[in-house]
């Protein structure tokens, strides 16, 4: 039944559609902004089952935004790099990655279970008071007004069958591939012609299998397939289906052992316990649009992306960093509306230039036929050899995002705009992110007049002067700029000689009086710095 016309239907600045992992992130993002949001997902808990595995070092960024990167790495492994094998086994190419920490104070490439990066994402979540989750709801119809009226939601209590609405300033579609928001805003998804079904074995053992301890690719262009360590004793392998396979044809692990042998051969059948085979098809698809007025899709919704390089799910956790603070800003007046229009112009590009990249890796290692194949035998053996090409495959950088309405790029500056900056560890042992917090910041090897302080100041920025010889001199330096504005998100939105014009480019992006959650539990309000000089850390 529908709630009563007498009562008032609940109200929330922001709803989103999905409590994955892009939901919980963007929802948490917005809380420490001070937005307050409700989480509606369908399913009570965390879905149980692993599905992603890896992610790289800017979404490791996004995670320690959010204050779990501590939790996280107790349930993640460093990934040591990339094995290209043939059929029988033989190394055709390895590239070995640096485990330690990259300029985004991460390692490059990590190894995980979904289903326990969930759960920490949603204990984490409960820190905010902002920010709710209701599980066990289905959204069953947005209905998306002409006029300025709200947006309107219509629920149903899964465990009840009790139907209710609710209405919002703004919706995000999280709510993955066959995703309703996407639906009822009329987008579609453009078919990037990749289609492939491929079989998941998961398997836990305590048994030491004595691999390589970095990604396994399997170059064979009968039947492709991947090898990979996830945790202590958690190991994934995934293999292209035949035309007339399907996962029935792999219930039991002796159904299982031709195709994981060569990694398992010496490992007892009752040292192996198989948690999951399920099959996939993976597709490389992209939305569209991505917005229709205050409703906007992020992850799944959004893109999709065959798992060859491990960034599907980053994907959704960048779109979640990206619009966040944007909406933010519009809902506290700070931002004008027209702000909201850069993230589909920054973020589609950037996700299709990763499902491209996702697809030629793919077809690289798995396409040809036989040709192929021996294609693959004669140059592959070399590739570690060609200069530069190894630290381009093991390098974890992704491509600068697009100019739009708050990132000015120019052939000037275009080796800066639009990429992250640097989370170099300050002198006073914090990271430059956690010295930022949610704000704008302004990185500058000048030090700033009385009266440009004021300026960034007003506008609820912090300043780092990066000292000579720091590590952040050196970046600006290698731009020849003197300073830079960086977004929350951490992008550098825009970079000169000019300090003034620099100044004057902080956006106004205030956080007094928005509640955050200090390192105990404990709210408390920030407040912006409350002389010309406040906010200002050297770097030495």
């Amino acid at each position: 039944m529908t709630r009563s016309n007498t009562s008032r239907t609940e109200h929330v600045p922001v709803a989103i559609v999905g409590g994955g992992p892009t939901g919980i992130t963007a929802a948490t993002l917005l809380a420490q902004y001070g937005v307050d949001t409700l989480v509606l997902d369908r399913w009570p808990q965390v879905y149980p089952q692993p599905r992603a595995v890896h992610l790289d070092d800017e979404v490791y960024r996004i995670l320690a935004r959010l204050g779990i990167a501590g939790e996280f790495a107790q349930i993640s492994r460093p990934a040591h790099g990339l094995r290209l094998i043939d059929r029988d086994m033989a190394v055709l190419a390895q590239f070995d990655r640096d485990t330690g920490l990259t300029r985004n104070g991460f390692p490059a490439a990590s190894m995980f279970d979904q289903p326990q990066l969930e759960e920490l994402l949603r204990a984490n979540l409960t820190r905010y008071p902002r920010a709710r989750l209701r599980g066990d709801t289905e959204v069953l119809h947005l209905a998306v007004p002409s006029d300025a009226r709200p947006l309107r939601l219509t629920l149903r209590d899964r465990s009840t069958g009790e139907h209710s609405e609710i209405t919002a300033d703004f919706v995000l579609g999280c709510d993955g591939a066959n995703s309703m928001v996407r639906s009822a805003i009329g987008a579609s998804m453009r078919n990037l012609k990749f289609d492939q079904r491929w079989l998941v074995i998961d398997i836990a053992t305590d048994a030491d299998l004595q691999q390589w301890e970095g990604v396994h690719q399997l170059c064979d262009s009968h039947r492709a397939g991947t090898y990979m360590r996830i945790g202590p004793t958690r190991y994934r392998w995934e293999f292209r289906l035949l035309d007339r396979e399907t996962v029935d044809d792999y219930a039991t692990l002796t159904d299982l052992r031709p195709l994981i042998a060569p990694w398992t051969r010496d490992v007892d059948d009752a040292d192996l316990r198989v948690i999951r085979v399920a099959e996939y098809t993976f597709r490389a698809q992209l939305a569209d649009r991505w917005r229709h007025g205050n409703v906007f899709l992020l992850g799944d919704a959004a893109h999709l992306t065959p798992p060859f390089i491990g960034q599907g799910m980053g994907a959704g956790l960048r779109d979640a960093m990206n619009l966040a603070w944007k909406i933010a800003g519009v809902h506290h007046r700070d931002l004008p509306p027209s702000v909201l229009d850069s993230y589909q112009a920054e973020r589609r590009p950037h996700s299709r230039h990763m499902i491209s990249l996702a697809l030629n890796v793919g077809r690289a290692m798995t396409a040809g036929g036989r040709i192929g194949a021996t294609a693959r035998s004669v140059v592959l053996p070399h590739l570690h050899a060609v200069p530069g090409l190894r630290a381009k495959v093991t390098d974890s950088r992704t491509p600068p995002l697009r100019s739009s309405a708050v990132l000015r790029r120019s052939p000037r500056t275009r080796g800066i705009a639009g990429h992250l900056c640097p989370n170099t560890l300050l002198d006073n042992g914090v990271r430059l992110d956690d010295q930022l917090g949610a704000r704008f910041g302004v990185i500058t090897r000048v030090a700033l007049t009385v009266a440009q302080q004021e300026i960034v100041t007003a506008r609820g920025a912090r300043t780092v002067h990066a000292t000579a010889g720091s590590e952040l001199d050196r970046w600006l330096r290698r731009h020849y700029v003197k300073a830079a504005v960086v977004r929350p998100d951490r992008t550098v939105m825009v970079a000169d000689r000019d300090l003034t014009a620099v100044c004057h480019g902080v956006p106004l992006f205030l956080l007094d009086h928005r509640p955050t959650v200090s390192s105990n539990g404990h709210t408390r309000p920030i407040s912006p710095p409350t002389s010309p000089s406040a906010g200002v850390v050297h770097h030495d």
